[in-house]
């Protein structure tokens, strides 16, 4: 699939405000309603828009304590990763679970949570009990300094084979 510019304003825009309308979406990147609506359905059809969501300010709902916690297995084997990775996904307070290199975790976290009691309830009720995990390494936000939900688009050109 091949992304034109009209489809990356498209994309810009819906980043920037994910319910702008049809009609204003239209009128921003320059088509009438109905090619729009269809290019928008072809994105969403295509995988590459996933998902419209509504974010909400952690703080105002009582969220105030975000964790990065490296994670690290005892065996490195399909069956215990695949464990471990089931098990995170259900925990709501888990916001993202990378696999990473380059350091002594095999997995990355990123959680939320009410506050430091909570935490430590969720770290010893719960991670620290799933088969395999042999250590645990916490470190807290003391404050966000960039927080996007904006993929940047400007390395795709009008050339760009994406799949």
């Amino acid at each position: 699939m091949k992304l034109d510019r009209t489809d990356r304003k498209i994309l810009q825009a819906m980043q920037a405000n994910a319910r702008i309308s049809n009609l204003e979406l239209a009128d921003a990147v320059g088509l009438s309603p109905t090619p729009c609506s269809r290019r928008v359905k072809r994105l969403e059809q295509s995988g590459i828009i996933r998902a419209h969501v509504t974010l909400l300010n952690q703080a105002m709902l009582g969220l105030k304590l975000t964790a990065y916690i490296g994670i690290s297995m005892d065996r490195h084997t399909p069956d215990r990763f695949e464990a471990f990775e089931a098990e995170v996904a259900g925990y709501a307070e888990v916001m993202e679970c990378s696999v990473v290199t380059g350091q002594s975790s095999d997995y990355l976290l990123r959680a939320v949570v009410p506050d430091m009691e909570y935490y430590e309830k969720f770290l010893l009720g719960r991670l620290t009990r799933i088969p395999g995990v042999t250590g645990v390494h916490s470190s807290f936000e003391l404050r966000r300094v960039v927080q996007r939900t904006e993929l940047p688009l400007d390395h795709i050109s009008d050339k760009t084979i994406l799949w």
